[in-house]
Order: C-alpha cells, then sequence, then structure tokens
C-alpha cells in the first residue's frame, strides 16, 4: 500500500513562489494549532505533559501535505492509517461532521493506545475539500496490564486491550454514545479516556474550521495547485537530497536484549539501498516475530525508518506525502518489523530507538559527519493499581529520557527526548495524582561512553511506592547490549533496573510485570549513549569541565581519558 491514494485527474497550475510558500506555512499552522487545541484540553499527563500526541492536514485524495512538530511514530503512521480508514469508510458516505475513529495496531501506528480521529472538511457547497486528523496515547485501553503496554505475558493482541477498526464515533457533530459506552465499559480510567477523546474531536474542531477559511479565502482552484506544488516540489527535493548519497547498499545489526525474561535477544538487521534519488530500507533480516507485547506492525517502521532517513539525508522541506514517494520502508511478513496480526505489540514504543540507531550505524559508513554513537535506551515504565482510599483505579505513565550519541563535533546532551519528540513529565505532576513518592531523580556520572566526544549521561529516578497492590509493567532496554560507539569511541554503560525492598536490592528484567507493596523503591537507571572518536583525541580541558560538572568522576577522568592533572 502506498501513503497516497491516486491524484487528482486535473493538471494542476504553475504557482508563484510567494503563494506557494505563504499557503504551505498556513497549512502547517493549522496542524500546529490543532495539535495546541489537543494539548490545553486533554485529561491525561500523557498528552497534557509528555506530548504524546500528533496532527496533520490531508488533501481531498488522502494525501498528506502538512504536519505539525508532533510524534514521528504518529505522523509517519498517519498517511497509511488514513487510507486505511478510507478502505473502511468510503468517502462516499462521509458527511459534514462524522469523526472516523480506529486504533487498531495494524491499520494504525502499531499498538491499541493510539486512536486517530480523521475528520472530512466539506466547503460551504458541501464538496469535499480535505481532511483533519489526529492521534493521541491514551493511558490505557484495558488488557492484562494496567497502563496496556505489557510485553511480559502478553502473547497475542487479544490480551492488550480494546481494539476499534475504524468506525464513525460522531456522526453529524453528534457523538454515538452507544459505541462510547461499549469503549468506556473496557477501560481502567474511562473518565481520563473520556476526556482525551474530547480532546482529540476538539483539535479537530480547530483544524476544521482554519482549513474551510482557507479554501474560502483562497478558492478550491488554487489550494488544489497550491497542495500539487508542495508535494511535487517535496519530492523533487528529497530525490535531489538522497542523490547527493552514493549509491549502494548499506548494512547494520543490532540488538534488543530479550522480549522478557529467560528470552533470547531479538536481533535487529537493516539494508539502505539507494539508486538514483530513491532508497529502500529493508528489515526483513531481522528476527521473527515474538510471542509477547513488543513487535513492530509496518506502520511503526516505517514511521521511523522515514524519520531516520529524513535525518541522514538532510531533507530539508517539511514531512509530506510527496517526501515519502521516493523512500520505501519493507520488511519480509512476519518478521519482528512486519509483524501479522495478531501479534502483540502493546510495548512497540520501546523499539523506536532501535530502529533509529541501525539507520545510524548504517548510514555511519557514508556520511560519518551526520553519525553519532547510539542513543541511551529510554524506559517508559507504567505503575498501576486500585487506591483503598477511594476505590478508584489509577495508572501512572512515565518517560524517563537519557542522552544522545557523541557525535562529529560535540558531546552527546544528557536528558534529551531521542527520535521521539516527547516531554519530560514533572515529579509534581506524578506525586499529586499519584500514590507514588520521587526520591532521586539525576544524571549518572561516568556512563557516557568515552571517545573524543563523549556520549550523554544516563539518567537515574528512584520512585517509590507508597501502595501495596502495584502492578508495575517495565518497558525498557540495554540491560545487556550497551549503546555502542563510532570510530573508536566507548560504548555507554548497560542499565539497571533495580527493586529496592526492606534494605535488599534485586535486580529486575528490562521487561519484566510484577506487583508491587508499599515502601518499595524502584531505581530506574538508563545506560550511558555511546561516544564518537579516539579517547585519547578528548581535549582534557573538557575532561577537567565534565568533573567540574559531575558527568565524569575524578577516577574516571584518570583511568579511563588519562588525564595527569586536574
Amino acid at each position: 500500500m502506498t501513503a497516497e491514494a491516486a491524484p487528482r485527474p486535473a493538471p494542476n497550475q504553475p504557482v508563484d513562489p510567494i503563494t506557494l510558500t505563504v499557503l504551505w506555512k498556513t497549512l502547517i499552522s493549522v496542524a500546529e494549532e490543532m495539535g495546541t487545541a489537543l494539548r490545553r484540553t486533554a485529561f491525561s499527563e500523557a498528552v497534557r505533559e509528555g506530548d504524546d500526541f500528533s496532527a496533520a492536514v490531508f488533501d481531498r485524495f488522502g494525501r498528506m501535505i502538512a504536519q505539525g512538530n508532533f510524534t514521528p511514530g504518529h505522523l509517519g503512521s498517519m498517511p497509511f492509517t488514513v487510507q486505511n480508514m478510507l478502505n473502511y469508510i468510503p468517502v462516499e458516505t462521509l458527511e459534514p461532521g462524522d469523526v472516523v475513529v480506529t486504533n487498531d495496531a495494524a491499520l494504525g501506528s502499531g499498538h491499541f493506545p493510539d486512536f486517530f480521529f480523521m475528520q472530512p472538511v466539506f466547503d460551504d457547497d458541501r464538496a469535499l475539500i480535505g481532511y483533519v486528523v489526529n492521534t493521541a496515547h491514551h493511558i490505557d485501553v484495558g488488557g492484562v496490564v494496567p497502563g496496556s503496554q505489557g510485553v511480559q505475558g502478553t502473547k497475542d493482541a487479544f490480551a492488550e486491550g480494546i481494539r476499534i477498526l475504524p468506525v464513525k464515533l460522531i456522526r453529524a457533530g453528534r457523538w454515538d454514545e452507544d459505541l462510547l459506552r461499549v469503549i468506556m465499559g473496557n477501560v481502567r480510567l474511562p473518565e481520563k479516556l473520556r476526556g482525551d477523546l474530547r480532546a482529540q474531536a476538539n483539535a479537530n474542531t480547530v483544524g476544521v474550521s482554519r482549513l474551510r477559511a482557507l479554501f474560502a479565502e483562497h478558492g478550491r482552484q488554487t489550494m488544489d495547485d497550491v497542495t500539487d506544488a508542495i508535494l511535487d516540489h517535496s519530492e523533487a527535493r528529497a530525490r535531489e537530497l538522497l542523490r547527493r548519497i552514493p549509491d549502494g547498499t548499506y548494512s547494520f545489526e543490532d540488538r534488543f536484549d530479550d522480549y522478557g525474561p529467560g528470552t533470547g535477544p531479538i536481533h535487529v538487521r537493516v539494508d539502505l539501498t539507494f539508486t538514483d534519488g530513491r532508497m529502500l530500507v529493508d528489515y526483513s533480516r531481522s528476527s521473527d516475530q515474538v510471542p509477547a507485547g513488543l513487535n513492530c506492525y509496518l506502520n511503526y517502521s516505517r514511521a521511523y525508518a522515514l524519520f531516520g532517513m529524513r535525518i541522514f539525508a538532510g531533507i530539508d522541506v517539511p514531512q509530506n506525502s510527496g517526501v515519502m514517494r521516493v523512500i520505501e520502508v519493507t520488511a519480509r511478513p512476519g518478521s519482528f518489523f512486519n509483524a501479522q496480526y495478531p501479534a502483540a505489540g502493546g510495548g512497540r514504543a520501546g523499539c523506536q530507538v532501535r530502529i533509529f540507531d541501525t539507520i545510524n550505524g548504517a548510514m555511519a559508513q557514508v556520511l560519518p559527519e551526520r553519525a553519532m554513537g547510539a542513543f541511551s535506551h529510554w524506559s517508559n515504565p507504567n505503575f498501576g493499581g486500585v487506591d483503598p482510599r477511594t476505590g478508584k483505579r489509577w495508572i501512572m505513565y512515565d518517560l524517563i529520557i537519557g542522552g544522545y550519541g557523541g557525535r562529529v563535533d560535540t558531546d552527546g546532551p544528557e536528558a534529551f527526548c531521542p527520535v521521539f519528540n516527547c516531554a519530560n513529565i514533572p515529579v509534581e505532576v506524578h506525586e499529586t495524582i499519584n500514590p507514588m513518592r520521587v526520591r532521586q531523580f539525576g544524571l549518572i556520572p561516568d556512563t557516557g561512553g568515552a571517545g573524543r566526544f563523549r556520549g550523554g549521561c544516563g539518567m537515574r529516578k528512584d520512585i517509590e511506592v507508597l501502595l501495596d497492590d502495584t502492578t508495575l509493567t517495565l518497558l525498557g532496554d540495554r540491560h545487556d547490549t550497551p549503546p555502542w560507539g563510532l570510530f573508536g569511541g566507548g560504548p555507554g554503560a548497560t542499565a539497571q533496573t533495580l527493586l529496592i525492598r526492606d534494605g535488599e536490592t534485586v535486580a529486575l528484567g528490562s521487561k519484566e510485570v510484577c506487583t508491587l507493596r508499599a515502601g518499595d523503591v524502584l531505581s530506574f537507571r538508563l545506560s550511558g549513549a555511546g561516544g564518537y572518536g579516539d579517547v585519547a583525541e578528548r581535549d582534557p580541558e573538557k575532561v577537567r569541565e565534565d568533573v567540574r560538572q559531575g558527568y565524569v568522576t575524578p577516577e574516571a577522568a584518570v583511568a579511563v581519558y588519562g588525564l595527569k592533572d586536574m
């Protein structure tokens, strides 16, 4: 399946550069404003603080023409999701005010917590002029574990929560309360889910209003011509930049530690083939899909592969369906990166960094100046239970973010979101709405890979549980396989997840599910990122500054970097 429908039959007319630039920027601002409305009216901390949502604008043929600066996993999947939704709900059945919704893992972005809202936009003559679309990650959609992202114990998708194939949840502006009641009856936090669903509807309402006004001001023909010009220009520019990369195939291999306690590694193998301004990203040589909630459906694999190639090819036009015409992403059906339904994929968010890392490793062979050491892997734990004081269920969804790898001319930054463009959820928010207390939050010295340019340090976050019978779902990695360095740079330190109970410390697996009791402390210690270049070439003054800032201890400055005096 391609990311766009057949092009419109009418030939596009030339568009002057000023009109093209102004209207292109305006379309992007529509998507950005949709995202702002979603963030400001959301109920959950995942959307409101964590920025786990996205929004985009499509033309009436289902081609993405503008997106906001949001999450690549959503946005890269969205063009394929829209086509899938239109295959279920034919365009001729759509009416003003309808909203089509799906959270299907295979049709959407790879796991059930992501709900897509697609709304057609009509002009005053009831002619279709486009679609506005948004998606948001919902904290819980049912299934065997709170947060619906369990890896261990979810052998197939039937254990992961409610599955909604494309359906009109809103008809002519009115919610289908029967369908909504079915959805609410299958989740742990129905009021939070309801609030976020309404925030998604709010976002589309804003998008419909802005797109209608744009067409009313400039006319259908001009907007159609501008759309074609945007997509054609984007395709041409992407081809031009891809042609600057020497034709050939570049390969790389990495791995995930496991897919749960007692399981073996998952091999991640990529082949990048460049041919005269086009390219193929192929993950077919990777491991088979696994009986656990970690698999990637193809849309999700596409999303982060497209993002990775955008970075390394230096594509400097905004992302849209035109850019996607020149980059094909594939994987063998039944493999880990093209899982087949009903493969479980609730924890697939733990894979996006590795998709990027393998592309980074392959591209280092031909574009070393754009490559970096491997990222510090992030952690996405979910805690949940029932508060006996109120009888209400609670879920804490967290994002713990580490560092970037060292690069050709700079150290890797710390505590900076890698590739997926979300944000830290403040400690104060967690402690206000959840029975948890954050005991420690900071960088871990000596964890960044050594090199001419050092990798970013890992992050430590210690969380105390205040209630018995709390379920913890872990989603991390790099406990066994450290983030690698490049061109002589050292690897980052491996990660640990530690349970501290009654003065004793027990190491947990990176994807384990376990039950906690009041007083337990979970210590999340992320891996450091890989270094870049020979450590012997590092400027001694940079080492001294690292010691002053607490990134490197005095002992490591001597033992690892060979510093002779402070």
